[in-house]
């Protein structure tokens, strides 16, 4: 059964790790996707195809999110090429972890603007569709740190913990014209950057996890596909915990 068949999912750093899951697994549901990058251009041009091999359109776009301008002529010309947009998936985001007295202005201010700023800018641009279709699901990538904090991530998890507000702010606004926004808080997912950690460390995290496993980006792209479906149409303002009992 194909949840999404025919819907048009916007993606935002989607060439590799979650982003990467999500939009192959939204493709094998039927979703056509557009999807962003930075600066990744051949893993970029190998997902499109990728995408495409599933049967649905796809295309990327190289684009900075945490810029407003950028983001209105993304989501302007994702219109032009794909007609409509159904969902929004905030999923760009970066890291540059330092204990508070170590970390410097340039940490903060980069992580807040990308991991951030950029749910703003996208959220806004794409609003004007969903009001116009009288529709539409927004899910924004948060994480288990943004619930929780962490030593050492004092900018990450600020970025994070903002994201939840503000999904919960949209949702009560839009909610009325049948948009919905929620919130996907991701735990440890071993993606190509865990792969750089030492395995004694990883099996650390796996064993403090009551599922005892780290997460794989499927795990989080079935939670989008059941947040972005018409199986959660009654359901806005949440935060959807894909951590392995983490935080239970």
């Amino acid at each position: 059964m194909k949840l999404l068949d025919q819907k048009t999912a916007l993606i935002t750093g989607a060439s590799r790790g979650i982003g990467r899951g999500i939009a192959m697994t939204f493709a094998q549901h039927g979703c056509h996707v557009a999807f962003t990058y930075s600066r990744s251009i051949e893993a970029a041009q190998a997902l499109e195809k990728d995408l495409q091999a599933l049967g649905v359109e796809a295309k990327g776009y190289q684009s900075d999110a945490a810029d407003f301008d950028a983001a209105q002529e993304l989501v302007d010309q994702v219109l032009k090429d794909f007609q409509t947009i159904d969902v929004l998936i905030n999923n760009a985001g970066i890291t540059k972890d330092n204990l508070l007295m170590r970390m410097g202005e340039s940490d903060f201010d980069s992580v807040i603007n990308i991991n951030l700023k950029s749910v703003f800018n996208m959220t806004k641009a794409v609003q004007r569709c969903f009001l116009k279709q009288r529709k539409g699901s927004l899910i924004h990538m948060s994480s288990v740190v943004g619930v929780k904090g962490n030593a050492g991530q004092a900018n990450y998890a600020a970025s994070k913990a903002g994201i939840i507000g503000f999904s919960k702010s949209v949702a009560l606004e839009l909610g009325s014209r049948n948009i919905r926004s929620n919130v996907i808080a991701p735990g440890f997912i071993e993606t190509e950057m865990t792969e750089k950690l030492a395995e004694d460390v990883v099996q650390g995290w796996r064993e403090g996890i009551p599922l005892k496993r780290g997460g794989q980006p499927e795990d989080v792209a079935n939670a989008c596909v059941f947040l972005a479906s018409d199986l959660s149409t009654y359901i806005t303002g949440q935060v959807l915990h894909v951590d392995g009992g983490m935080l239970t």
